[in-house]
């Protein structure tokens, strides 16, 4: 077969610029192959390159005692005692849910989960953060369904319970949705697998699936904007298998019981080519494929092909090679391919062979590691104008705007086509706040949280990045788990609009900050750029999944509200509206500045919560829609009233950071304001429940009312 011709066009078209280009030729000191600059557009495009954000990823902070592994493997690894770690990781499949959404998210949950399987974990919990556009475009609604039915249909076959995790809507997603997806699992300390290749000679492994064509230049399209040619990108969406990937799981799992595995990564963007040079590189060695080993379910597949495909449910693999034929047999029995595709060598190769014709010859070293590193001008957000006045307004009206708003309406629509209760484990499921799943065999707990507030993030960069983390930390925090940890999945539009990596750059500074100050480093990540249509960027949505550990799963604050109990808020009265959900959802008005993130109180009052739990009978963190949604919501789950002593727009919908919600009978409210007083804690009665009504100051209406609202707004505009 004729290979193409290097033209301009092919350049551009492999997501490399002229300089780039350049750099290829300076590095090989010739033209590259076809194969070659295959191989060089699937290393160096952002999203595996990280090309635009390694400056600033490398200030995050990702060590502490409890870290085991931070980024830089497959996913991140933390202790949590007993010989046992938690292994997590967050991750965007945003341009292929956009073209195909049930593939698109279907394979996002696949890969994810691989990612935390390949390092010998086997997977508890997942969860998602989705973001789409306003309700009312004519987009919307199939993608609501195309991606909630892939993430349920793969997640539900492959037997993960789904425990968490966020829907929102913006006219600024109309083009571009995101879909984050989360996964978490257990392994023993001295039993976690990495990716270092070691050893000279010693087999190359192709294990899982068959190869075909489908997600070829999966990882480029991931990394270009998109234009009115979208259409022509749906072959570049993979194909997933759940239960292929169930039988993966186990048989990988098996397999490293065996002792036969030297190095292991899964095949994930750019496929082949960046598992391979991953491996190679990590362990300083150099790595020959012969592709005609490859197992492939299409005929004819080229060497480009084979090296670029993103075919699902796959994995490499270095073997130990006096196991081969234990090894070999564990896969027969599975019914997967086991194929042993080449090996590792000594030179700094990645040699590339099909039918004994080289493909490719170049620098593995240098290939991994020359990619382009941007330092991308940026300029800082500029302070928002202070907001205007936002008139009083009936409280309840206010209320009944959000409960009817599809961003702050129940998800239960969502949330009940994923399986929570597979694996038998799950303590709390989706809708409740915080997922909370046991550790099998022990008296542990997992809480899981995912958070951002985009909004937020775009009025100030620095203070929603912060808030983001703040309230993943509130979230572990109300259930009574110590939060341990935290992903990343940053979400942004094009870096090379310096007002867009100024947004990035503001991000990055507020996380950091909120998990140094919090305790809970950066483990594992993902960066996805270039999210834009026609030039409109998505709002910049850095996504935090975090996990918090309880060390008895019978202390998890998981109660309800009841008949009498006291309302209690720890800290500062709200006045804050802000950027608030009401000021949108009511006043159709996005003005004025984040709420501020003071996160020396963030921490107090998260320590207090905690040692204080005993007196806590429900907790909930205030956010979106502040006292008056918190409130309603926490009736709502009890089917109980709830009167709140005020009736001030400000106080009852203001969202200042640092607050909780606290129900608890007298006597404990009084030995909960008692331990506050000591500790420096602000905390006030702020109503009490009872009867049948939701009630602030003069303005009341039934709670079944209000809760029809709540319960059905979200399948009435989707269903």
């Amino acid at each position: 077969m004729q290979e193409p011709t290097i033209t301009p066009d092919l350049i551009s078209s492999h997501g490399l610029s002229p300089s780039e280009y350049d750099e290829i030729l300076n590095i090989i000191g010739r033209e590259p192959t076809f194969t070659e600059l295959g191989i060089f557009s699937a290393m160096w495009n952002e999203h595996c390159s990280y090309k635009s954000s390694k400056k600033w990823l490398r200030t995050l902070p990702t060590e502490g005692p409890q870290v085991i592994c931070g980024p830089g493997e497959n996913a991140g690894i933390v202790d949590i005692g007993d010989g046992q770690c938690v292994v997590f990781k967050m991750e965007s499949h945003n341009h292929p849910s956009y073209i195909e959404p049930y593939q698109g998210a279907a394979t996002g949950v696949g890969g994810i989960l691989r990612d935390v399987f390949t390092m010998g974990a086997r997977p508890i919990a997942a969860m998602n953060s989705l973001s789409f556009g306003d309700p009312s475009h004519h987009k919307t609604r199939q993608l609501v369904h195309g991606v909630v039915e892939g993430v349920g249909g793969y997640g539900n076959c492959f037997g993960v319970p789904t425990v968490g995790g966020e829907v929102r809507f913006h006219s600024a997603y109309n083009g571009n949705c995101l879909v984050n997806a989360f996964a978490a699992g257990l392994a023993d300390t001295d039993k976690i697998f990495y990716s270092a290749a070691s050893g000279v000679g010693m087999p190359v492994v192709y294990l899982g699936a068959k190869t075909g064509r489908d997600g070829v230049g999966g990882a480029t399209m991931a990394s270009a904007e998109f234009d009115d040619t979208i259409e022509d990108k749906r072959p570049t969406v993979q194909v997933g298998d759940p239960f292929t990937e169930k039988r993966l799981m186990e048989a990988t799992l098996e397999l490293m019981a065996t002792g036969a595995v030297i190095s292991i990564q899964d095949m994930g963007a750019a496929g082949l080519t960046c598992s391979a040079v991953e491996m190679g590189d990590k362990g300083g060695l150099g790595v020959k494929l012969n592709l005609e080993d490859v197992p492939q379910r299409e005929t004819n597949m080229t060497a480009y092909e084979m090296m670029l495909s993103e075919s699902q449910e796959r994995m490499l693999m270095v073997l130990k090679p006096e196991l081969e034929a234990e090894a070999r047999a564990v896969f027969t029995k599975w019914d997967l391919d086991f194929a042993i595709v080449g090996e590792t060598i000594a030179e700094d190769r990645f040699l590339v062979l099909h039918n004994g014709e080289v493909k490719a010859d170049l620098p593995l070293a240098t290939l991994s590691g020359s990619a382009p590193e941007y330092d991308r001008p940026w300029v800082e957000t500029p302070p928002v104008e202070p907001l205007s006045d936002v008139p009083n307004i009936d409280p309840i009206d206010g209320l009944r705007a959000l409960l009817g708003s599809p961003n702050y309406a129940a998800k239960q629509w969502v949330y009940e086509q994923y399986d929570s209760q597979v694996m038998a484990d799950t303590v709390r499921a989706p809708g409740l706040g915080a997922g909370i799943v046991r550790v099998h065999g022990t008296d542990k707990a997992l809480a899981f949280t995912s958070d951002v507030t985009p909004r937020y993030v775009k009025a100030n960069p620095e203070m929603g990045g912060a808030q983001a983390v703040a309230e993943a930390y509130r979230n572990l925090t109300s259930v009574g788990a110590t939060p341990l940890a935290t992903t990343d999945n940053m979400n942004f539009g094009n870096p090379e609009k310096p007002e867009i990596m100024g947004q990035f750059v503001g991000a990055i500074k507020g996380i950091g900050a909120a998990c140094i100050a919090l305790d809970m480093p950066i483990v594992s990540g993902n960066v996805s750029l270039y999210n834009e249509t026609d030039g409109t960027g998505i709002l910049p949505t850095p996504t935090i999944g975090a996990v918090g550990l309880l060390k008895n799963a019978e202390d998890a604050i998981t109660g309800t509200a009841r008949d009498g109990h006291v309302l209690l808020m720890v800290g500062d009265t709200g006045t804050h509206l802000g950027q608030s959900a009401l000021l949108t959802e009511v006043f159709n008005r996005e003005d004025g500045d984040a709420p501020n993130v003071d996160l020396v109180a963030e921490k107090r009052h998260g320590d207090f919560i905690r040692a204080n739990a005993q007196w806590i009978d429900a907790c909930t963190d205030l956010s979106d829609g502040g006292l008056a949604l918190a409130a309603f919501e926490m009736a709502e789950t009890a089917n109980v009233g709830v009167t709140l002593d005020s009736d001030d727009t400000p106080t009852l919908f203001g969202e200042d950071q640092a607050r909780y919600l606290i129900a608890c009978n007298f006597d404990k409210a009084e030995a909960l304001m008692t331990a506050a007083g000591q500790a420096g804690v602000p905390i006030q009665t702020v109503g009490k429940f009872h009867g049948y009504h939701v009630t602030m100051g003069a303005s009341s209406a039934p709670l079944a009312d209000l809760a029809a609202t709540f319960r059905t707004t979200f399948a009435a505009t989707f269903a």
